[in-house]
């Protein structure tokens, strides 16, 4: 073995043991966690949008968050990115907790989020810094940039947050994420950084995946996946903030599930004449579980696969942009059909499926 492959070796145990000590952390960490929610009855009560049975401690996030800060306060050289993150996971913690306690109006979620984001943009310089298009164009405005800035991780949270709606979805969807994260930043060369914080952060959440996947005994609550939609922002952000017209479509095929669950929820409740912020049962997990009757396991495995599809997409957009762009519209395409097919935005909105139903009919007239 040589000096080279030992230094390899070593790189990979150290970033094993990042993993398994966050994870390790949190599963620990779970027990006492239980054992306060159930004494304070902070708990997810059943009501008609619910899918759980009994009265389930929900503030599962506290662990994720403990863990994570712990570790990485003794990985992570102080930097001052790292302390804008920690800053605004802390904000966002927070926030998401007394969501938990006092159930928060939607106003002041908005204004946890919207410090969390200033706190990692000012503090840690976590922006957009240059933004290069197609045919030469650059956005150079500062304005500009904090401004998409401020949508994407006020966005990103809120669209993890969404998801958070069977056992072991975000956790998992999370953890996915993550790890692809730490694959890109290799290629990309932001390595530095971003490996060490993705594996700790997938080890806190991996710890509370053991206790959460179905049926699940713990629920991270807003404190957990408002956490993890805000780090999964920042570090995204973070490592692409230099946009061309390619890296800046990386972190939204990463995150194409939640935001585009999101967009149609939007879409979706404004046809229905409903206030955007008011809940449903039109998700996309709830599509898999309910319409296509995959139960709550099966559904949050589908999601699973079509993460990781997503993340071989960025992948390839990265290494060969044309196998890439084949595989992500193909994506698109059956992504569209399944909506068409089980009505999650309208009934009425069925252009392929439209379009097929026509094609059959001429095919069988031709046949006849």
């Amino acid at each position: 073995m040589t000096i080279n492959d030992r230094l390899i070796k070593g790189e990979n145990m150290k970033y094993l043991l990042y993993f398994s000590t966050a994870m390790l952390i949190s599963a620990v960490l779970i027990v006492p966690v239980k054992k306060i929610g159930l004494k304070y009855n902070l708990t997810a009560k059943e009501n008609q949008r619910t899918v759980h049975h009994g009265n389930i401690v929900r503030i599962g996030g506290v662990a994720i968050y403990l863990s994570f800060m712990l570790t990485s306060l003794f990985v992570i050289h102080e930097t001052r990115t790292f302390d804008g993150l920690i800053a605004g996971a802390t904000i966002i913690f927070i926030f998401g907790l007394l969501d938990d306690i006092f159930d928060l109006k939607p106003v002041i979620k908005l204004l946890g989020q919207f410090l969390a984001a200033t706190a990692a943009i000012f503090i840690g310089r976590i922006y957009l810094t240059d933004i290069h298009l197609v045919l030469g164009i650059k956005i150079e405005s500062q304005i500009i940039s904090y401004a998409i800035t401020y949508l994407w991780m006020m966005g990103v949270t809120n669209a993890i947050n969404l998801i958070d709606g069977l056992d072991g979805l975000a956790a998992g969807f999370s953890i996915i994420v993550l790890l692809t994260l730490c694959l890109l930043s290799t290629l990309l060369g932001n390595s530095m950084f971003m490996i060490p914080i993705c594996l700790i952060l997938a080890g806190a959440t991996a710890g509370f995946l053991l206790y959460n996947f179905h049926p699940a005994s713990i629920f991270m609550g807003d404190c957990g996946s408002q956490l993890l939609g805000f780090a999964i922002a920042s570090i995204s952000l973070y490592g692409f903030r230099k946009a061309t017209f390619i890296t800046l479509g990386i972190p939204i095929l990463l995150l194409f599930i939640p935001i585009s669950d999101t967009f149609l929820a939007i879409i979706r409740r404004k046809l229905k004449g409903q206030k955007i912020m008011s809940p449903d049962k039109g998700h996309l997990h709830h599509m898999l579980m309910n319409n296509i009757r995959l139960g709550q396991v099966g559904a949050v495995i589908v999601i699973y696969i079509m993460t990781a599809l997503f993340g071989l997409t960025a992948y390839l957009c990265i290494v060969d942009v044309k196998i890439g762009i084949l595989l992500l519209l193909i994506l698109i395409l059956l992504f569209d059909i399944f909506i068409e097919y089980t009505g999650m935005i309208s009934p009425k909105y069925r252009p392929i499926l439209n379009l097929l139903d026509k094609f059959k009919k001429l095919f069988e007239e031709n046949n006849q």
